[in-house]
């Protein structure tokens, strides 16, 4: 049996929010160190813990192209921010991309920012460090940001992102409304999301395979999700959860690995 990451959903201040796209406490299932699932993800994220033995530390974890299967371990607190399209670079230093794939300490990001973002947040607790940022990150982004870059790379992710009636863009249509070449939009999301738009538009579209499996037809399912017919979602399913949707939902998955903090690359 394979655990679920849950997230408890916490307010986000409203001076954060034109930049995080997200904040949530994350603890794994009811076997805190038992397998568990990392599903592809678009997003940057800072993830704050504390350890059973009181130990702090501050994570980067970039986008994830694929899905992961490890084995947890317990923490005694994790908050996890998610990072909104183009507030990694401003923040952090680095584009997105350089991020993909990786999950490293705060500390050992090669940049100024970086650096001085871990000094300040060392010896905080995850509950402290919301209400630390929502003081002083404003400011800082809004001088270090490109705005018209940043709006331009939301909207795209607004117009490949599934949405209640509707689906996704096709990127060459989306870079037209955009008034951008697809290259352009290309590097605007490397640079401010880490994927490729068509890998990005990918990734949304199993994140609402895997959340409307339960209650509708496959078939019905995949044309409501942006696929051409049943088999190419199960296709797109299988090369970014590493089995089909019948072997995932019910339970038949890859072997666990062990889950750490990796070297970046």
């Amino acid at each position: 049996m394979t655990n679920t990451l849950y997230r408890q959903i916490l307010p986000t201040p409203e001076a954060l929010r034109p930049w995080v796209a997200g904040i949530g406490s994350v603890s794994v299932g009811a076997d805190p160190a038992g397998p568990y699932a990392q599903l592809p993800d678009t997003t940057t994220k800072m993830v704050f813990r504390v350890d059973e033995s009181g130990r702090r530390s501050t994570l980067v974890v970039g986008p994830r192209a694929r899905a992961s299967y490890h084995r947890g371990k317990r923490f005694a607190s994790c908050l996890e921010m998610r990072l909104a399209p183009g507030t990694a670079l401003p923040l952090l230093g680095v584009p997105a991309v350089d991020l993909v794939g990786t999950a490293v300490p705060l500390e050992a990001l090669p940049t100024t920012t970086a650096r001085q973002l871990a000094r300040e947040l060392g010896h905080m607790t995850p509950e402290q460090v919301v209400p630390h940022l929502a003081q002083t990150l404003p400011d800082r982004l809004s001088a270090a940001a490109d705005r018209s870059r940043t709006a331009l790379l939301k909207a795209g992710a607004d117009a490949l992102s599934m949405r209640t009636g509707r689906v996704p863009g096709q990127v060459r249509d989306v870079a037209r409304e955009l008034a951008v070449s697809e290259r352009q939009l290309r590097n605007l999301f490397a640079e401010g999301v880490g994927l490729s738009p068509k890998h990005y538009a990918r990734i949304d579209r199993v994140h609402a395979v895997l959340a409307r499996a339960d209650d509708v037809p496959w078939a019905q399912l995949a044309v409501a999700s942006g696929y051409y017919d049943q088999s190419h979602m199960t296709s797109d399913f299988r090369t970014l959860m590493g089995v089909p949707p019948r072997s995932y939902f019910s339970g038949r998955l890859p072997d666990a690995q062990p889950c750490q903090a990796a070297a970046r690359r």
